[in-house]
């Protein structure tokens, strides 16, 4: 089974996500007939279903999972996601959050419930003992824990409506638990698994501190995700409880790595070291920015100024999940990374954080507002779906050249 088939099909996924973006920012600047909150909710689905989770659950399985020969079974989930996430695809910008986008968004989640199971079930018993694994199967209960979330939507749209506080927290519980949980965690395993494989130990007493602080982070910087509707004090206090423990436990993660970054430095190509690079700088402003929001006034504020919000998710998820992503893929030889993407995609991402957190504060503070804000960012958008044609269609044509 040729794996760089399916990481074809995720990179396709990442450029219509790449294109939906800059559909979404054209709505600011001209006329467009569609619905905007569609679009929207079909460029989400499909950059955390399609892109992120089928890149991902193919690392996991070229990983861990080869030496299982089931390549039938696989196939059959690989093929049953794909039915999920172009159901998605084409039902979301034509209806939104409605009957049939709400089947498809089920059924995937009966897909990840699958993939779990499959994963759990037949990883070869010599991965089992491996903090690697320990990592990889964490995560994946986290992407378990997050469906909580959308089958709690149905219930409070059944029940209190959709201006309920429940209906926001439900998408945010399910966000913290993708990102936080399932993705980063994700991340960090193949990274241990990199290192093992490079013969790099750590004390076992380390790795267990690591690890509980990390999980305990992850659980209760949920809390953060209530404070847009000023909760009780002691909501802030568990979210900034949490956001201390991640804090501490990518401290000690950082104390385990520090010896040996030149050893990781061998192992990856220069361009996948640069991306590794720009992850790890971003996680810590990930990690400063979480730990100021469990504060009232910077909750408040960021739950205020929509682009707060909007400009962290995207340094959460452009920034750190697919630079780390894409540096695995490379590393695992399911993508051939070319410099001309990396530097548009770098040039992208930093030039539309800037305009994003410049507005917001901008918004707080009362700077100036220039005028073509709008046709600015929109420009600048416009570099995310060249860097990323650049990588598919690169990548399709070494495909094309190695079958």
């Amino acid at each position: 089974m040729n794996l760089r088939k399916h990481i074809a099909v995720a990179l396709l996924y990442f450029l219509l996500v790449a294109l939906m973006g800059l559909l979404l920012r054209f709505f600011f600047v001209t006329p467009i007939p569609l619905n905007y909150k569609f679009i929207l909710h079909a460029h989400s689905h499909t950059a955390l279903l399609g892109w992120i989770y089928l890149g991902l659950t193919t690392l996991i399985y070229k990983i861990f999972l080869s030496e299982a020969q089931k390549p039938k079974l696989y196939k059959h989930i690989f093929v049953f996601t794909n039915i999920c996430i172009l159901g998605m695809l084409v039902t979301f910008p034509i209806q939104g959050y409605a009957l049939y986008s709400i089947i498809f968004s089920t059924l995937f989640l009966f897909a990840s419930y699958w993939f779990m199971w499959f994963a759990v079930k037949y990883a070869p018993e010599h991965f089992k003992n491996r903090f690697s694994w320990k990592l990889i199967k964490a995560a994946l209960w986290y992407l378990v824990i997050s469906s909580i979330g959308p089958w709690a939507i149905g219930g409070v749209m059944a029940t209190l409506g959709p201006e309920s506080i429940w209906y926001k927290s439900s998408i945010y519980f399910y966000l913290h638990f993708q990102y936080n949980g399932w993705f980063i965690m994700a991340l960090l395993g193949i990274l241990f698994y990199v290192l093992e494989e490079k013969g790099i130990h750590f004390k076992p007493e380390k790795l267990k501190s690591f690890f509980l602080l990390l999980n305990f982070g992850v659980l209760f910087t949920v809390f953060l995700s209530f404070l847009w509707f000023v909760p009780p004090i002691a909501i802030y206090i568990l979210g900034l409880i949490g956001a201390v423990a991640q804090l501490l436990a990518f401290y000690e993660f950082y104390l385990l790595l520090k010896n040996h970054f030149s050893a990781i430095k061998k192992s990856f190509s220069p361009n996948s070291f640069l991306l590794l690079k720009i992850a790890g700088s971003l996680l810590a402003v990930k990690l400063s920015m979480q730990l100021f929001s469990a504060f009232p006034y910077f909750a408040n504020l960021t739950f205020q100024l929509k682009d707060f919000v909007i400009g962290y998710l995207h340094l959460v998820f452009l920034g750190i999940v697919i630079t780390a992503m894409l540096a695995f893929l490379e590393y695992f030889k399911l993508i051939k990374l070319q410099k001309s993407f990396i530097w548009i995609f770098i040039f992208a991402f930093i030039s539309t954080e800037l305009l994003i957190f410049y507005k917001a504060t901008a918004l707080w503070l009362g700077f100036p507002f220039f005028q073509d804000y709008y046709i600015l960012l929109t420009i600048l958008s416009c570099f995310f779906p060249i860097a990323v044609g650049i990588l598919f269609f690169k990548n399709l044509k070494n495909l094309y050249l190695s079958a």
